[in-house]
């Protein structure tokens, strides 16, 4: 949905339903724990993830795991699905003006900051204009941001330079978050955050990289939608490791792999299975051959496509928990084409042909970033490029890095499927950081202009599939699986999120 264009009214009647929605990034509003107000015995949470945050910096955070922390931390303006359709939050109503180059936001009224400062619209214009100049992973969200102005205590307008539809959906992830200005006034803003959300960081138990104790704020506006009055993240990047904190009891949720769920489960953990959770793709972004000539090539591309044995890698690596996908969207996302899925199939002679059209019937040899997410798939991803003529070369990077500079023609990334608009200004728009090489195409760029003056969100729709249905015959993308995600929990503990939910401590509660 481009420009939710719902009336204020409406809005403020969502607001009200809110609570009920809040222990889903999406919705449910039934999901277990979501009545469980905080009672006389306090209840306790330790989940484990594999990455931590990299920073506070509100124009620093990465929308993935890291935001299990942070987004405890901190409230985002709105809440979104992978559809697209938005909830309220920090916001409890907006208005788009009639050419939707403008965006009205009101603010709720009982919002405070963790240190008991009242959160005004200033603050919020503050830094919103923060993270729209400073550079960093959140600075492309807002690209169309021309200006913000605070116009009353509660009201924040937003000024665009043309419509962008994925405005809303980015202030729903890091873009969006509520900090308070002077926090961030040095350095140690980004250590010791100071933010709007259900929880505050507590400093003397949090050891960064490792492990961050968060404690509930009673006095949050939504604070009955947080059963949990201290929950505890740990990093641990390890699977094994993170396994057996699960089964010493050191954890109370985490993610288990399809060989470890059975003794989970007969350990008496709660097993609930998440489909199309993560998408695991190779991004072929030097579309204009910089650094790799041949991936100028969409044969060269093709190839790269038909090289990779997807339900060899889902039985061989995920142990059967994930399906073959070839675009980047699941089953829930309006822009999911089922078709698609069987463009590239599993063919290294074709894929040999391919190359051999292209003028590489030798090979060639190209780079690829190797870090702690590719780890686990980099020695079929070689070995399958290898058996149609491809040499990759891995250079060790950080896993921060991830591969998207201009550094590398292509990289593995690891993604959780997200709104259409989102995708787009993530992987299509020049400035998207899944873009890195800011490649252009007129087709796409016709589409996605087209889609930006789009209303109507059944059109908005058809628009991004047909954007779908481009980049996959143009092999932009090599996609391989939709992975399904097995989250182990403990007695009392409640996992309460679906395929369109972030990760966020709102997919826990209680049972």
């Amino acid at each position: 949905m481009p420009y939710p264009t719902r009336s204020r009214a409406t809005f403020a009647v969502a607001a009200a339903a809110s609570i009920a929605l809040a222990l889903t990034a999406c919705g449910g509003a039934d999901a277990p724990g979501a009545s469980d107000a905080p009672g006389a015995e306090a209840a306790t949470l330790a989940v484990g993830v594999q990455a931590p945050p990299n920073s506070f910096d509100p124009a620093q955070l990465h929308d993935g795991q890291q935001r299990y922390v942070w987004g405890a931390v901190y409230d985002t303006l709105v809440l979104s699905d992978t559809t697209g359709e938005v909830q309220p939050n920090a916001a409890e109503s907006w208005e788009y003006s009639d050419d939707a180059k403008t965006l009205t936001l009101t603010l709720r009224e009982d919002m405070t900051f963790s240190n008991g400062e009242p959160v005004t619209a200033q603050d919020v214009a503050t830094m919103l204009e923060r993270t729209r100049t400073t550079a960093g992973p959140q600075q492309s969200n807002l690209a169309a941001l021309e200006s913000v102005e605070a116009t009353d205590d509660r009201t924040v307008v937003l000024t665009l330079s043309e419509p962008d539809p994925n405005l809303l959906v980015a202030l729903s992830y890091g873009a969006g978050v509520v900090a308070e200005p002077e926090a961030f006034a040095s350095e140690a803003g980004a250590l010791d955050p100071v933010g709007s959300g259900p929880y505050v960081l507590d400093r003397e138990r949090t050891v960064d990289g490792s492990t961050y104790v968060l404690q509930r704020r009673d006095d949050y506006w939504n604070v009955e939608a947080f059963p949990f009055e201290t929950i505890t993240v740990r990093a641990i990047q390890d699977r094994t490791a993170l396994f057996n904190a699960l089964m010493s009891g050191e954890l109370d949720a985490g993610t288990v792999d399809a060989s470890q769920r059975a003794q989970a489960e007969s350990s008496g953990f709660e097993i609930t299975p998440v489909e199309g959770s993560s998408i695991g793709a190779i991004i072929i972004a030097d579309r204009a051959g910089e650094v790799s000539e041949p991936l100028a090539d969409v044969r060269v591309r093709r190839a790269i496509n038909h090289a990779l044995d997807r339900q060899g890698m889902i039985d061989g690596i995920l142990g059967g928990a994930g399906e073959p996908a070839s675009q980047l969207f699941n089953r829930s996302s309006p822009a999911f084409i089922e078709e698609l899925d069987d463009r590239y199939e599993y063919d290294p002679e074709e894929a040999r042909r391919l190359l051999a059209e292209a003028g590489y019937e030798e090979g060639f040899t190209l780079a690829m970033p190797a870090n702690l997410v590719v780890t686990s798939f980099q020695p079929t991803i070689a070995q399958s490029l290898a058996d149609v003529g491809i040499t990759v070369e891995w250079e060790p990077v950080p896993a921060q890095q991830s591969g998207q500079t201009t550094r590398w023609g292509m990289y593995f990334n690891f993604g959780s499927p997200a709104a259409p608009s989102r995708t787009a200004a993530l992987y299509l728009q020049p400035t998207g950081s899944h873009n890195p090489f800011r490649y252009q195409d007129d087709t796409v760029d016709a589409l996605l202009a087209e889609v930006q003056q789009e209303t109507d969100p059944e059109r908005a729709n058809e628009i991004y599939r047909e954007i779908n249905e481009y980049v996959v015959e143009q092999a932009w993308y090599a996609p391989m699986f939709l992975q399904e995600q097995t989250w182990a929990t403990s007695d009392g503990v409640a996992y309460v999120g679906d395929s369109s939910s972030m990760p966020d401590i709102r997919v826990f509660g209680t049972r």
